[in-house]
């Protein structure tokens, strides 16, 4: 897990969200069934004979990718303070300038008043870190 931040002065860490291993491998799971129905779609499309072989090799592909991935994927932390969203590279996004959170396929997704995205992907509990995202907005920490 990633070590503290640094805060400002009199600046409070409210929640620490990391990249859960459970989480991203049911993602690349569900991205290789995906994959694998996209690649017999088209192949049965075109009237190849290999579609079997395409699917399987649909699904070997995003084992790869996921497999060689997963250490960046599975090293990010994510850091909610009474001011900020401190992302993973060290960037923070301060609260006042959030204009949107929501879920989105699983993942969080925080969208800044200038239109900036920022996906808070592969994590453990969705629904709770967007209901602390929007609590921490508002002042209401102490109510959750």
């Amino acid at each position: 897990m990633a070590e503290r931040p640094e805060l400002a002065p009199g600046e409070e860490l409210l929640m620490t969200v990391p990249a859960d291993k459970r989480t991203y491998w049911r993602n690349q799971g569900a991205l290789a069934l995906v994959g694998m129905g996209g690649v017999a779609l088209v192949l049965w499309l075109i009237d190849s004979p290999h579609i079997g072989v395409g699917a399987v090799g649909a699904i070997a592909a995003i084992a790869v990718r996921g497999a060689y991935l997963a250490s960046e994927a599975l090293g990010r932390v994510w850091h909610l303070t009474d001011r900020r969203l401190i992302l993973p590279d060290g960037r923070s996004v301060e609260l006042s300038r959030i204009e949107t959170v929501r879920q989105l396929l699983g993942d969080v997704q925080v969208i800044t008043r200038e239109g900036d995205k920022h996906l808070i992907a592969h994590i453990a509990d969705a629904p709770g870190t967007e209901k602390a995202i929007e609590a921490a907005r508002f002042g209401r920490w102490e109510a959750l």
